[in-house]
């Protein structure tokens, strides 16, 4: 079943196009990158998919629903934490569901049960600095998947993590969407964690941003430890390279 579409999406500013006649999909359970350099659009594009920001044309489907404008309604991560420093982790997380109308109590209670899967057991009372960046990052990302309706945005989340502590989140990511029955559209200009991640990847380029290519990674996501160190790897970045090369 199909999760997101956006069908011919334009979206300009003052005048100068951003990004053009962008039409994408993302399956259930999937994991899709959106992989540019920077200034390519990629942001706009998400902004336009969450309704922070209408279209010039085109429309955006959750569901086979036209959310196209409706802010509220697709979750949204940025690259920062955005975590409020004077709550307490358990109304962090839970917030999104605050702003839908759920008491405290029972927002605090819907979310506690996903501290331990979400590698936060023990933190709920904690506030947020004293959380190491991998944790703030977890919890960013519950807050994240109590706000969605199956489907989230990030953008490029793990992009401030240090080497080895990506590597983990990688892998603790790819499994929690299993468990959480979770599709998620991401955001890199990282060649190697888009190939890493992701069941797809969307290669944007040029000035307007346009989706210049699709790549299917063949590898189911359960099987990629070490995928990097192989030389199907290197063929699936050869490509990404080639694509990018000629934009």
């Amino acid at each position: 079943m199909e999760a997101l579409r956006t069908q011919q999406i334009t979206r300009s500013f003052s005048g100068r196009v951003i990004i053009e006649d962008i039409s994408i999909h993302l399956r259930d359970h999937e994991l899709v990158s959106l992989l540019g350099v920077s200034g390519a659009g990629k942001t706009t594009l998400f902004n336009v998919i969450s309704g922070i920001l209408p279209p010039d044309s085109g429309q955006v489907l959750l569901h086979g629903e036209d959310v196209t404008g409706s802010p509220g309604k697709i979750s949204y991560m940025l690259q920062k934490d955005l975590l409020l420093e004077h709550m307490k982790v358990i109304d962090n997380v839970s917030l999104p569901l605050r702003l839908k109308g759920i008491s405290k109590k029972d927002a605090r209670a819907k979310a506690k049960p996903l501290l331990e899967a979400f590698g936060l057991e023990g933190t709920q009372d904690s506030y947020p600095s004293a959380l190491s960046g991998g944790m703030r990052q977890r919890a960013a990302l519950l807050r994240t998947y109590l706000g969605s309706q199956g489907v989230a945005l990030l953008d490029e989340p793990f992009s401030a993590l240090d080497t080895i502590t990506k590597g983990q989140i990688h892998s603790w990511y790819l499994d929690i969407m299993e468990k959480i029955d979770l599709s998620t559209l991401f955001i890199t200009h990282d060649i190697d964690e888009a190939i890493l991640l992701s069941d797809r990847i969307y290669i944007m380029t040029g000035k307007p941003g346009r989706i210049r290519d699709e790549l299917v990674i063949d590898r189911p996501r359960s099987d990629r430890k070490e995928f990097n160190l192989t030389e199907e790897f290197l063929s699936y970045k050869k490509e990404v390279l080639k694509v990018m090369g000629n934009r």
